[in-house]
């Protein structure tokens, strides 16, 4: 099978396509014929070497896939060849098949498409456990989200308007602001004038944000520090702005506000039943319309440059999918 891999850490352009053995079929596992694999901005750092978990080299990056099962072990009952299904993996889903355990695969609906499928696991899991598990969301608050329009933000939209909270959007696009509306936001805010702050308040009668996810990081986490309510919880969801920031803590003091760390893959990991329960429930709000996952870029296979360049450079809107057949 063909597969693009990472045998040294380095940009996108360093990967290589070759031609490898098919996966071999585990105990308690199927093989997945791959149809789309999404992009998460792990992936990016994984190339590169910066992430917080490594896998061995040389790998295929690709940390969450959609398509057929083509092969099932004796003792998996859950599940038929052919069966249309959806997943994560961590890495190994920009190649053409991936051998995964049977309990770790869902159903994909028949309404969503194979790309829609591949992009949902990681951005709405991890969305959905930082607004309900880390953030307590209750209806009524006011939730404010940054990246508003990309992966996990744009998720984190639609959860929080599915959780009946107000959704205030920034961004840094007119475009990027216009999904985020689209997706559901009450407000929306472009922070490329680095006036959050000031415009956070004013849309919240000077009280500021009840919850907010930061999957960007940077200086605006300091705004955000500045902006957020007094018993508010500001959700560290990831670095895509480049620096990590230090947190003030005379603030945290000042707003009896929390600073709560989000790091999905260690949640789902200890704690798989409610990581399960959490699925359940984004599945039922996709049956009931609440959600609907955003594919903004599709790129062929051998263009797997180009699609992590496209996340690496933030001009992502909505999910970066790699159709791999």
């Amino acid at each position: 099978m063909k597969a693009v891999l990472c045998k040294a850490h380095g940009p996108a352009e360093h990967l290589v396509v070759e031609e490898i053995p098919s996966p071999q079929l585990q105990p308690g596992g199927v093989i997945v014929d791959i149809k789309s694999s999404a992009l998460n901005f792990p992936d990016v750092l994984m190339i590169q070497g910066k992430y917080q978990s490594q896998p061995p080299h040389p790998f295929s990056p690709g940390g969450e896939f959609a398509g057929t099962i083509s092969a099932i072990a004796p003792e998996v009952t859950q599940w038929q060849i052919g069966d249309e299904v959806f997943g994560g993996s961590g890495y190994g889903g920009f190649a053409e098949q991936i051998a995964v355990p049977a309990k770790t695969l869902r159903a994909k609906p028949a309404a969503m498409s194979f790309a829609q499928a591949s992009g949902i696991s990681t951005t709405y899991g991890t969305s959905y456990y930082a607004l309900k598990q880390r953030g307590d969301l209750k209806p009524g608050e006011t939730l404010l989200v940054l990246g508003a329009a990309g992966g996990v933000g744009l998720a984190a939209v639609e959860l929080g308007k599915a959780m009946g909270a107000r959704v205030i959007a920034a961004a840094s696009s007119k475009e990027k602001l216009s999904v985020a509306k689209a997706a559901g936001a009450d407000d929306v805010i472009d922070y490329s004038d680095g006036e959050l702050k000031d415009k956070v308040k004013a849309l919240t009668a000077g009280k500021g944000a009840d919850v907010i996810y930061d999957p960007v990081g940077g200086p605006l986490f300091d705004q955000c520090m500045r902006c957020i309510n007094w018993y508010g919880r500001l959700l560290v969801v990831g670095f895509v702005g480049g620096d990590i920031p230090k947190v003030p803590t005379n603030l945290v003091l000042l707003k009896s506000c929390q600073v709560v760390g989000v790091f999905y893959g260690a949640f789902s990991g200890r704690f798989p039943e409610q990581s399960r329960d959490n699925f359940q429930e984004i599945m039922t709000m996709f049956d009931e319309g609440k959600i609907n996952p955003l594919v903004g870029k599709e790129f062929a296979f051998e263009h797997y440059a180009d699609a992590l360049n496209c996340l690496e450079q933030r001009q992502a809107i909505g999910k970066v999918v790699l159709n791999i057949s």
